[in-house]
């Protein structure tokens, strides 16, 4: 089984099953220091992993919110609150440069 996983401080925190997560459809991953993470797999089966909570509102929401890319090719999400654009690679709002997530180190592991 392969599993998905994110670099935290402490080191690698295993979030689910890759099988578990649907393309396009985002996760919300509870660390273990309370905070929550937002898990997305592309189309492609490229993995990202932002601050599940919307800066502008406070709300942990962005889990739920839509994938697209910009015209460049640049992996985001928009909250499926006010519409704003997070981009999934640097955590930058697209539509307000001063507002930004964290982002995490997503990789991959294999057990059997």
């Amino acid at each position: 089984m392969t599993t998905v996983q994110l670099k935290l401080e402490q080191g690698w925190f295993t979030v689910c099953a890759t099988a578990r997560l649907i393309p396009g459809r985002g996760v919300a991953a509870l660390l273990p220091d309370g905070r929550q993470a937002a898990v997305f797999t592309d189309r492609r089966g490229r993995t990202y992993a932002i601050d599940n909570r919307d800066p502008f509102t406070g709300a942990y929401v962005l889990s739920r919110g839509l994938l697209g890319s910009t015209p460049e090719g640049r992996p985001y999400v928009a909250s499926p609150l006010l519409k704003h654009r997070f981009d999934l690679e640097t955590g930058v709002c697209l539509d307000d440069e001063t507002r930004t997530v964290q982002t995490y180190l997503t990789g991959r592991s294999s057990w059997f």
